[in-house]
């Protein structure tokens, strides 16, 4: 016999405009006669003192009704119940109180019926995230002992484990992010599950593992104890098996005291502070052409090219998980330079500048300094770098031509490739600043030209 839920009370704190919002919502709800409720991921975060990113609102009041009372509406997934409503500027999920019935494709139920609190509360994923506010009398609905398992800081799923990841079965990487992202732990049997079910994580949609995944390396405490625990759950070998492979490569302790490729990338992981999908996965992947170049000559391993091996497999990991072609020819470009910096000392200047006015350089300098760091500790590159754009910031690093190919062509270049090459020479002087202006570099342009015979 049920006992009805835990109601506790929790003094929600004056917040952002997108509460103020959130609360207008359920405000006009029960105006109308309706129960409301803030729902879900919003109110675990007030719970444990966190900003919510986003406030979903539960009710009795079916889908017509919803849009009945905010114009503008959306009916987003209306045999679903769930409504976007327009409040201040800002969306919100409505969603009417239902009971799931039978899943057959890993994600979604057949059908759904309307119901109650209690019944909506038993189908959620897990039990931090099946918790109900009242913003009005501030008291928090428990049907699920979702906040005790707060306290506990524990992620648990809602009812039986594999029940719930046959039912969807993302809820497996939802569980690790959770778990990542909260600094919590897994259930026991709630680990157990995922380990029996994880081979099905490879029947979800690459758009929805990539991402859970991105997600994950962002919003992790430490990122690459998420990498760990996703490898424990063997839910790493299904989703990304190139990385799976880093573990037992060995490398030369001269320059990698920390140990496998793995952990090397862990170690980097853990030390990442961003919200730059691009640097996470560029960080993840830098060593991933290390298992398949990996060789040992002379008794010291060795990785001939694995950087361009690595770039290689990033597309090719890339593209299976849907990523745009923009953000795989950033992540690709990344992995397969991330060892130019070695030499920067030896650079020219002219070399330097194109390299700090890359699009890519902050991420570029970023996933060196954490590479370093995680291996062999030098920064003397990293602090060179970081001084030649200082030295940089009064001026353009990579300013406009001070000559055209019609310059060129003027001085008795025919029309041709030649006038390209001529061209980018004389980009080079200038970037050089070997030359004081665009007088002085036609004038030493013309000079060359003549020594090499290539004027008409």
């Amino acid at each position: 016999m049920s006992t009805g839920p835990v109601i506790t009370p929790l003094a929600v704190p004056a917040g952002t405009p997108l509460q103020a919002g959130a609360a207008e919502v359920a405000r006009r709800l029960r105006t109308a006669g309706y129960t409301a409720y803030w729902a879900g991921g919003c109110v675990r975060d007030l719970i444990l003192g966190r900003t919510p990113k986003d406030y979903d609102i539960a009710t009795d009041a079916v889908p017509d009704r919803v849009q009945a009372l905010f114009g503008g509406s959306v009916a987003v997934g209306k045999s679903f119940g769930v409504v976007r409503v327009p409040v201040h500027g800002a969306w919100y999920e409505v969603a009417t109180f239902r009971r799931d019935h039978d899943y057959v494709d890993g994600r979604h139920p057949t059908t759904v019926s309307f119901s109650d609190p209690a019944t909506d509360a038993s189908r959620r994923d897990f039990t931090i995230n099946a918790l109900f506010l009242d913003p009005v009398q501030g008291i928090v609905i428990d049907h699920v002992d979702g906040r005790a398992d707060l306290d506990r800081r524990v992620v648990r799923t809602v009812g039986q484990p594999v029940d719930r990841f046959r039912e969807d079965h993302l809820r497996m990487l939802r569980a690790v992010r959770f778990a990542a992202t909260l600094d919590f732990q897994l259930d026991d049997a709630t680990a157990v599950a995922i380990r029996a079910t994880a081979a099905a994580i490879a029947g979800v949609s690459a758009e929805r593992v990539r991402d859970e995944l991105s997600r994950l390396w962002i919003e992790a405490v430490h990122a690459g104890e998420a990498l760990e625990l996703l490898d424990d759950m063997g839910l790493l070998a299904v989703v990304l098996p190139e990385v799976a492979a880093m573990k037992g490569v060995e490398q030369p302790p001269e320059f990698h005291p920390e140990g496998d490729v793995f952990r090397h990338t862990v170690i980097m992981l853990n030390s990442m502070h961003t919200d730059d999908v691009r640097l996470a996965w560029s960080v993840l992947l830098h060593d991933v052409g290390k298992p398949p170049t990996a060789k040992l000559i002379d008794g010291r391993f060795r990785f001939e090219r694995h950087a361009n091996v690595g770039a290689d497999m990033a597309r090719v990991i890339l593209a299976r998980l849907r990523f745009s072609n923009d953000d795989t020819d950033a992540i690709a470009f990344m992995v397969g330079n991330h060892m130019r910096f070695v030499n920067t000392h030896e650079m020219r200047r002219a070399t330097l500048r194109r390299l700090v006015g890359a699009p890519t350089f902050p991420a570029e300098l970023e996933l060196h300094r954490l590479d370093c760091q995680a291996s062999h500790g030098g920064l003397e590159n990293y602090e060179y770098l970081m001084a030649f754009r200082e030295q940089m910031r009064t001026e353009p690093v990579l300013p406009a031509p001070w000559v055209s190919g019609h310059d060129v062509m003027s001085l008795g270049v025919k029309e041709g490739p030649q006038v390209g090459v001529w061209c980018k020479r004389a980009y080079e002087a200038q970037l050089e600043g070997s030359v004081a202006d665009r007088a002085a570099l036609l004038e030493w342009l013309r000079g060359e030209m003549q020594k090499e015979g290539d004027t008409g």
